[in-house]
């Protein structure tokens, strides 16, 4: 991993990914490229965790699939948002914003 990288904290993983897929369906590697990309290089996700979290977060009902094809002409698995996906993003921002609100209070000067 590069040395401007961060690990993920336990728990974003959820939020980025539901975020990921707030806009539009995307396949998993789709949903890493946008985190990394949207974080300025920053955040990376790596692949074994990302498909755990995607197939964890469709069996809570929060993620629905099918297959397409990406742009590379490949077969891949798109996920895009439920309704009780989106309500859960909306539940994740709230407590996100909360911890990092908390948290800013505690480390700036």
């Amino acid at each position: 991993m590069p040395h401007d990288e961060l690990n993920l904290i336990q728990g974003t993983l959820d939020l980025l990914v539901l975020q990921a897929l707030e806009a539009e369906p995307r396949h998993g590697y789709a949903v890493a490229h946008w985190v990394h990309e949207r974080t300025d290089g920053v955040l990376a996700v790596e692949d074994g965790a990302l498909y755990t979290a995607l197939h964890r977060m469709a069996k809570r009902g929060w993620l629905r699939s099918e297959w397409g094809l990406s742009e590379n002409n490949r077969r891949a698995k798109y996920y895009s948002l439920t309704r009780k996906g989106h309500d859960r993003l909306a539940a994740e921002r709230t407590a996100w914003t909360r911890y990092a609100e908390a948290v800013f209070k505690v480390i700036r000067p």
